[in-house]
């Protein structure tokens, strides 16, 4: 680099030399200022592309078509060209050729994965999966791993319903309508809706209507025996109602792993309520005792009342026949002759 700068003040030294002595013209210096600054710029550029050079070379050779300048670019706006470079490549020999070098560049600095995305359409390419750069770049950017919805998509997805590890459940329990409780265990088949990937419901979500179906579709029997003769009538059920609507899934097939019989709950229930209504008739019947009692005491209150009213009555007796005595109207009785 320092030889290449003495080399240039030479050289305009050298052109200084011949100037002729009617002094300089104004385009002449113009010109002679531009070929420095442009000689300059040059250098640096030799510079910079000499340290990608391997890799413009090895993209030429692949056919992905990325200039020097580009590569230099790289460089200056801090993009790693090693990223770009390889990402490209695996683009062009896949058949992904429409995918651009700016559109990687513009995802690298926004923060996403470019090669994850490069193999996330490489994959959904071979399996015939509709999937763009600007979808597959924004559920990048959402935070989805797009390989992995990808590789769903081909790939089904077994989750179990219910999940003890998040629910802490191991089975579902239902009740049907002649209350025996039935407990049941479900295999969910789902794979990767990526339409519905940005903003779509969790897999959480999915475990849950499952769930709730399930339940709900153990509940509308009229026996038991119905659903473990035919545990597919709660599956067939449970498809039917649409759960994987507004979620990330497509729910692909609802199979019963286990179904176990459990306590009467019917039975139970009646059994409790036969005995509450024991301690109801219980209460009534003692209030019926506690009223009988009341109603007896103040019964013989009364006749307590009555009792001394007929004393004070009795008493009044004699003193009505000391004043008669008094007055002297006290006489005898005729006689009955």
């Amino acid at each position: 680099m320092m030889q290449q700068m003495l080399n240039g003040m030479l050289f305009a030294q050298e052109v200084v030399e011949i100037i002729p002595d009617g002094g300089l013209d104004m385009w002449y210096v113009f010109a002679i200022g531009f070929g420095i600054i442009f000689g300059f710029l040059f250098l640096i550029f030799l510079a910079i592309f000499a340290s990608v050079a391997s890799l413009w070379f090895r993209a030429f050779m692949s056919g992905a078509s990325i200039g020097p300048l580009q590569m230099v670019f790289m460089k200056l706006k801090k993009v790693n060209p090693h990223v770009i470079v390889d990402s490209r490549i695996m683009a062009v020999q896949a058949g992904l050729g429409s995918i651009t070098s700016q559109a990687m560049e513009t995802h690298y600095l926004a923060g996403g994965n470019v090669p994850l995305i490069v193999r996330a359409l490489i994959a959904a390419h071979r399996a015939n999966i509709e999937l763009q750069w600007d979808h597959a770049s924004a559920i990048d950017l959402a935070g989805r791993n797009v390989l992995e919805a990808v590789q769903t998509s081909v790939n089904t997805k077994v989750i179990d319903c219910p999940d003890p590890g998040r629910t802490g459940r191991s089975t579902l329990d239902g009740v049907a309508k002649d209350g025996i409780q039935l407990k049941a265990k479900a295999r969910v088949t789902v794979r990767t809706n990526l339409g519905q990937l940005i903003g779509g419901a969790t897999e959480e979500t999915v475990i849950a209507r499952v769930g709730e179906g399930i339940v709900s579709a153990i509940g509308s029997c009229n026996s038991h025996k119905d659903v473990l003769a035919n545990p597919m009538l709660i599956a067939r059920t449970v498809l039917n109602k649409g759960l994987d609507s507004q979620t990330a899934y497509a729910i692909v097939s609802i199979d019963i792993a286990d179904i176990d019989v459990g306590d009467n709950v019917g039975a139970r229930l009646q059994a409790d309520q036969a005995e509450a209504d024991v301690r109801i008739a219980r209460a009534k019947a003692e209030e019926r005792r506690a009223a009988a009692v009341a109603s007896e005491q103040e019964m013989k209150a009364l006749t307590q009342e009555n009792q001394a009213k007929v004393v004070l009555a009795e008493a009044e007796i004699p003193r009505a026949m000391a004043q008669t005595y008094r007055a002297g109207t006290l006489r005898a009785a005729p006689s009955s002759k």
